[in-house]
């Protein structure tokens, strides 16, 4: 699931672009403040060609819907109004054609991760309010740990030139830590999952570029999403409580995030000072 600080990174992240220190810089390739990054002919073509299947698919997904409820399903929530309006028009919807709805869910849900769109955490908050705090969260972990392993792979074709122009110093800051933590890798990509230390987005992306094995990166993710999904959904059901996104992520919660992600890595520190003593 997308952090509410996701889009301040990419906002930020021109500002950086030229850093000398960069992976693209290391190769030959310096990149200039705000330049945009180079795709090879062979990876733009990928790219092109994971859109255009992604977007058939979802295509094919609403051909199957009843039609009287197809433009309600097509709007996406951008904010707490447009979930609430969600919320009233498709209740019934949600209940009678069940399979349909969460399979066009899952659908925009994934391809909103794999391509960095903003706005997951509204598709969050929805599913909370139409299916409870059980059955939304288990639809969200899903389709948030589908849509970030989409997007693992995508970024393994195409994405090192795009990680390297959006967020330079935090790669190579990233691959760093990686570095020194190859035999702990889970509980550190745990650690990063349940607490918002880096963005989603950019562990997404940045993830097959430091060489993070899909099997560790599928399991933190599927496992250090759980709280932060628990969080979003519960807020779902109370969506007439729910004045900004801001309030999902206030000091209480972001305390307790990082408690529930020190549990991951104390594995790592008392085995650091068992090795000391």
């Amino acid at each position: 699931m997308a952090m509410p600080f996701v889009r301040r990174d990419i906002e930020a992240a021109g500002a950086g672009a030229g850093s000398d220190d960069s992976p693209a810089a290391k190769k030959g390739k310096p990149e200039l403040p705000g330049a945009r990054p180079a795709l090879t002919r062979s990876e733009a073509f990928a790219f092109a060609a994971v859109l255009a299947l992604f977007t058939a698919g979802i295509f094919c997904v609403f051909l199957t819907a009843p039609r009287r409820e197809f433009g309600q399903i097509l709007r996406l929530p951008r904010s707490l109004a447009d979930v609430r309006l969600l919320k009233d028009n498709l209740a019934v919807y949600a209940r009678d054609y069940q399979a349909n709805f969460i399979l066009g869910y899952c659908s925009i849900y994934i391809f909103m991760q794999t391509f960095m769109i903003p706005g997951t955490i509204f598709m969050s908050l929805l599913a909370g309010a139409l299916f409870g705090v059980i059955k939304g969260g288990i639809l969200v972990v899903f389709t948030a740990t589908a849509g970030a392993s989409s997007c693992y792979f995508v970024s393994k074709l195409i994405g090192r030139p795009i990680v390297s122009w959006l967020w330079p110093e935090k790669l190579r800051y990233f691959q760093s830590e990686i570095a020194k933590r190859k035999e702990k890798l889970l509980n550190y990509m745990l650690f990063l999952r349940i607490t918002p230390t880096l963005p989603n987005t950019f562990i997404n992306m940045a993830s097959p570029i430091v060489d993070i094995p899909f099997h560790i990166f599928f399991a933190a993710t599927l496992v250090g999403l759980i709280p932060a999904s628990y969080i979003t959904v519960k807020a779902g059901r109370a969506l007439g409580d729910l004045k900004s996104v801001r309030e999902l992520y206030d000091f209480k919660t972001l305390v307790v995030l990082f408690l529930i992600g020190s549990v991951a890595v104390a594995p790592t520190i008392l085995k650091r000072k068992r090795t000391y003593e």
